[in-house]
């Protein structure tokens, strides 16, 4: 009898990872508007591996769109992502349990060569983190979370849509607007998004 085997989403279990890690967070810093100014070290740390993780998806669903295209930068990737999908400034994403709702990509939708004030944050850290600490804060790590989120259901587009991204996130949900309905694989439920 032979092992089957699934091909494994990289990406989707990576931001499966993120999340989880989200979730501890939470146990010490309630998800709360009040507490978007709240910034530390494992706030910054996840903040640094969601933005760091964006760069490397939009540079994939940029490949996918345009085999050629050389996208380096984040408004490289605004422009080749957001002319194939015009929708994406416009993407809510939900934490119902903490009753948030964050639009991540919205500034993309303003002009042209408008990074999110997430991805700012992040290049601040990155290159000024003993000036810019307190840019590792909720808020930022919030929304660089579901950014990721919002790009890697475009980047694995149909398998979103068919439901066969397992298993589902627990805190990070789209609204009703992108809900498809569940999918139950063969251990576990899905979700199917529209995008």
């Amino acid at each position: 009898m032979g092992i089957q085997t699934k091909q494994i989403e990289a990406h989707w279990n990576y931001l499966l990872s993120i999340e989880s890690d989200l979730e501890t967070v939470s146990r010490f810093v309630e998800l709360h508007q009040d507490n978007f100014q709240c910034f530390s070290i494992e706030i910054s740390r996840l903040l640094m591996a969601a933005a760091a993780e964006v760069d490397v998806v939009c540079k994939q669903i940029c490949k996918k769109i345009d085999p050629k295209y050389r996208a380096d930068s984040i408004n490289k990737y605004q422009e080749e992502i957001v002319k194939a999908y015009n929708s994406i400034p416009g993407f809510k994403v939900i934490i119902p349990r903490h009753g948030l709702t964050l639009q991540p990509w919205q500034k993309w939708g303003v002009k042209k060569d408008n990074p999110p004030l997430w991805w700012t944050a992040y290049n601040k850290i990155k290159h000024q983190r003993h000036t810019h600490y307190h840019s590792g804060n909720l808020k930022n790590v919030l929304n660089a979370i579901a950014g990721l989120f919002v790009m890697v259901l475009y980047l694995y587009r149909e398998k979103a849509k068919l439901g066969e991204l397992f298993p589902a996130l627990k805190l990070l949900q789209v609204t009703e607007e992108h809900f498809g309905g569940q999918t139950m694989g063969s251990y576990e439920f899905g979700i199917n998004y529209r995008i």
